[in-house]
């Protein structure tokens, strides 16, 4: 028996379909059969899988589990949850690998799965191997058993451990993702007064989409926040690995004023050490971990890179501009919204401050959002390939690690490749609007050059 996958559904970090047009049933037994036949090859015979609210999510889960048992490996099933509660699980189960069934912040009709093989994440070629066994049906064959674990409250228990306390007044925004149920059990072991919004879980999304990255999306807890004085809000996205926070006085962080939050008491606690953002983060963010005493480390965007960079350098803390936050120290190098949460409360605590006073402090840039061009899936790695021979002929200062990021007296700009959607991703950060549209003159001449418009 072989099977074939929809070529663009095996993205860098994990599998992505539009449910019964790209990703089917028949590829969850697939990649049931392919990741089973890679864990009994490392060694292993046990996985745990979970899934989240998405409207096919329990279809795919049952397929799934099929190809799974199929190929002779044992399954533990978490159910419906969050993607971190699946990492908790792969944890403390005594098993080899989990899945996570999730379309994470992507539109309703899709879906797809997150992988975690011995504590570290299945990405890149490991991906691509699954594609390979299919086509060949070189899959183990076995026999394998079904179980179900209750782990949400243990999970939610495991949030609190080193909690430091600090008592407020908070919103939350789970946008009827599947961090729904632990936001609910979590506010009822913290101390203060807590608002949630939209967490019943439910895969039609009614109230707005479930990806605090978008401003829109923040809305209506922006509006909660202001209207019942709140301390502060947070938003988490459909399967809560990334988080959305607004201070006080209703004003969002983005994902480096976030970072750079939570750095000030891990680097208090561990004087010294690597903090890590991505390339799209601001160079402020970089400066203010070096002003702690921090070591700042840029790498290349992406849950799976930034898990295996926090596993290599040992650093305590990482993060994405997109709302990731990564927890080595004391924790498992995951990206988790709900943990996020929990650790920013204290560090709002132990920093004396409010959380509007510590986004004050941070250096006021003037900044794009991501600008997302639409460019053909075979054209878009070799079009950054030509902006960088272009920009190493006229000698700029260029970060060559995802992409292209160019320092300049103005400030920085980035051209890179999405690894999850067919399209060319531009930032650009000055001190003043004047440098920034340089910056953005710069952008436009590149992409000029290699025939691509930016859009208005």
């Amino acid at each position: 028996m072989t099977h074939h996958f929809d070529p663009t559904i095996l993205r860098e970090y994990d599998v992505r379909g539009v449910v019964g047009t790209t990703l089917h049933e028949s590829d969850a037994f697939a990649i049931g059969r392919g990741f089973a036949t890679c864990v009994r090859r490392a060694g292993g015979a046990r996985v745990a899988v979970g899934y989240d609210g998405r409207l096919s999510s329990p279809a795919l889960e049952t397929a799934l589990i099929a190809g799974l048992t199929a190929s002779g490996v044992d399954v533990v099933r978490i159910g419906l949850g969050p993607t971190p509660m699946l990492y908790y699980a792969e944890a403390h189960l005594g098993v080899d690998g989990g899945i996570q069934i999730t379309g994470s912040h992507n539109p309703a009709d899709q879906n797809g799965f997150k992988f975690v093989l011995r504590h570290a994440p299945f990405f890149g070629a490991e991906l691509q191997h699954l594609a390979t066994l299919a086509e060949t049906g070189d899959w183990s064959e076995g026999a394998g058993t079904v179980t179900d674990a209750d782990v949400l409250d243990a999970y939610v228990d495991r949030l609190m451990v080193g909690h430091t306390g600090g008592t407020y007044r908070i919103g939350w925004d789970t946008g009827n993702g599947a961090s729904g149920p632990v936001v609910e059990r979590l506010v009822q072991r913290l101390p203060g007064e807590h608002h949630l919004l939209f967490t019943a879980v439910d895969g039609t999304f009614p109230n707005h989409h479930p990806d605090p990255s978008e401003a829109e999306n923040l809305a209506d807890l922006t509006a909660l926040v202001l209207r019942e004085h709140l301390d502060f809000g947070f938003a988490f996205d459909g399967d809560g690995d990334r988080i959305g926070a607004i201070d006080g006085q209703g004003r969002v962080l983005a994902g480096d004023q976030i970072l750079a939050v939570l750095a000030e008491p891990v680097l208090k606690d561990l004087p010294g050490a690597t903090i890590i953002g991505d390339v799209k983060m601001s160079g402020a963010m970089f400066d203010r971990v070096r002003d702690l005493g921090g070591v700042p480390l840029m790498w290349k965007t992406g849950h799976s890179h930034m898990k295996a960079k926090l596993a290599e350098t040992g650093a305590p803390l990482a993060g994405e501009m997109t709302g990731h936050v990564f927890f080595g120290h004391d924790f498992y190098g995951v990206d988790d919204a709900h943990y996020a949460a929990v650790r920013l409360i204290d560090a709002v605590h132990r920093s004396g401050h409010t959380l509007a006073a510590l986004r004050d402090a941070t250096p006021v840039m003037v900044n794009t959002p991501e600008l997302r061009f639409p460019i053909d899936e075979a054209r878009k790695f070799a079009v950054v390939e030509e902006v960088l021979a272009r920009l190493a002929g006229e000698g700029a200062t260029v970060n060559r690690i995802d992409g292209a990021r160019v320092d300049t007296a103005d400030g920085w700009w980035l051209l890179r490749a999405s690894n999850t959607q067919n399209a060319l991703v531009a930032r650009a950060e000055a001190r003043d609007q004047s440098r920034l549209d340089r910056l953005l003159a710069q952008i436009d001449t590149q992409l000029a050059a290699s025939g691509i418009a930016r859009p208005r």
